[in-house]
């Protein structure tokens, strides 16, 4: 910024600065928007968390953890499994009950519950419900089973969980049926499940 005389101030060797109303502007509306996409990053993460009751433990990251929405079934090793919206399989605990989660703390880590209140969508026949963790939030169940997705499955049609003796117990996918799936019938890739958690 070049400094401009101002008429009638002093004589031309004390020239003063001031500030150019247009480029002040441009700077304020520069904030503006960066305060107001900020805020509509803002939330947009939190609407992600508002429908399940609260803030949740599971990663992010994992492209399986979501929050209930639509079931649906798929086929993976000749069994017809329940999976998520987005074709991720989904786990029962078997230490579990119908109303109490036995996987919290680090086991969520690697098994994120599905939060929230499901709906049936194609070939799910069974009964959804909601039970209460011990944090507070609502997990979804089907036929008894609070629901779980795995860490492991990076893609929909994976059921790399299924048969996993970890955090306690045994993990089995759910079949549309509501019981368990065979463990040798679609673990493919599970002896990479991970071990000491």
């Amino acid at each position: 910024m070049t400094p401009r005389k101002i008429p009638g101030r002093g004589n031309g060797d004390s020239a003063q600065r001031i500030t150019s109303g247009p480029s002040r502007l441009r700077m304020l509306l520069a904030l503006l928007a960066v305060a107001a996409a900020a805020a509509v990053l803002a939330a947009c993460s939190s609407s992600a968390t508002s429908s399940t009751g609260g803030s949740t433990s599971t990663p992010t990251s994992s492209p399986a953890a979501a929050t209930a929405g639509s079931l649906k079934t798929a086929t993976i090793g000749g069994v017809t499994v329940l999976t998520n919206a987005k074709g991720f399989t989904l786990y029962s605990f078997a230490p579990d009950t119908a109303t109490k989660s036995n996987c919290n703390a680090g086991c969520v880590q690697y098994w994120p519950p599905v939060k929230g209140l499901a709906t049936a969508g194609s070939g799910v026949t069974g009964t959804l419900t909601t039970i209460k963790r011990s944090d507070g939030s609502m997990q979804a169940a089907y036929d008894g089973h609070p629901l779980y997705t795995y860490v492991g499955d990076t893609a929909p049609g994976q059921a790399k969980g299924n048969g996993l003796n970890l955090s306690g117990g045994v993990w089995h996918q759910v079949t549309a049926s509501g019981g368990a799936a065979p463990a040798q019938s679609s673990s493919s890739g599970s002896s990479g499940g991970g071990s000491g958690y």
